[in-house]
């Protein structure tokens, strides 16, 4: 991820730190508006990153290029809609990843628009900020247990294959080592990262 490039590995702490909070802030906001109180009550409604950053989670992140943050805890039984409730929850960590990486690029192109070309370590910080937003994002869409993605999937499922599909999170370890340790990950979000990019480009370009 930064192959241990000093001025990287600075540059990029930043961005994977806004990408946690950002993702787990947005889980417990739409909770809470979704009639759960428990990210509340658990001091998770807020963007204090040392209530959303696990420490080991970040160590691994720039070690073994795989981490996490503090999951937020909700109790679905608090929804109005639990099915479709627990769908916006899970939904919205993403969006908010996807979103800032947004934001992150149209103050960029300003920047460059207005005061010219930018510092490498300025570079190196947006540059951060938007592909950890956007990978954090499309990582935790994959319908793998327990990513946000296995969540929407199964309550998207019938019952019957809900519960088949919910019993595979019991191999969830493994099947994300697989995920990470081949280039099936890179397959994957690779052409989607590519796509989010030109889509923000052709948004901010009709601005600018």
């Amino acid at each position: 991820m930064f192959d241990f490039d000093l001025l990287q590995i600075v540059a990029g702490l930043p961005g994977l730190i806004m990408a946690m909070v950002i993702h787990e802030y947005a889980h417990a906001r739409v909770a809470v508006a979704m009639g759960d109180f428990t990210p509340r009550l658990a001091g998770r409604l807020t963007l204090n990153p040392a209530k959303h950053v696990d420490p080991i989670g970040l160590i691994c992140l720039f070690l073994l290029h795989f981490g996490w943050a503090k999951p937020v805890m909700i109790n679905p039984y608090n929804f109005k809609d639990p099915r479709w409730d627990d769908i916006k929850v899970s939904v919205a960590g993403p969006a908010a990843n996807f979103l800032l990486a947004f934001i992150a690029t149209f103050v960029y192109a300003l920047v460059i628009k207005f005061l010219g070309a930018p510092s490498q370590g300025t570079m190196y910080v947006f540059t951060y900020i938007i592909m950890f937003n956007i990978n954090f994002g499309l990582f935790n869409l994959l319908p793998i247990p327990p990513l946000d993605g296995s969540h929407i999937l199964k309550q998207l499922l019938p019952p019957d294959l809900a519960q088949k599909y919910e019993s595979l999170g019991r191999y969830s370890l493994i099947i994300l080592l697989i995920f990470l340790w081949t280039p099936i990950i890179p397959m994957i979000l690779v052409p989607l990262q590519k796509i989010i990019l030109s889509m923000f480009e052709f948004v901010i370009g009709i601005f600018l």
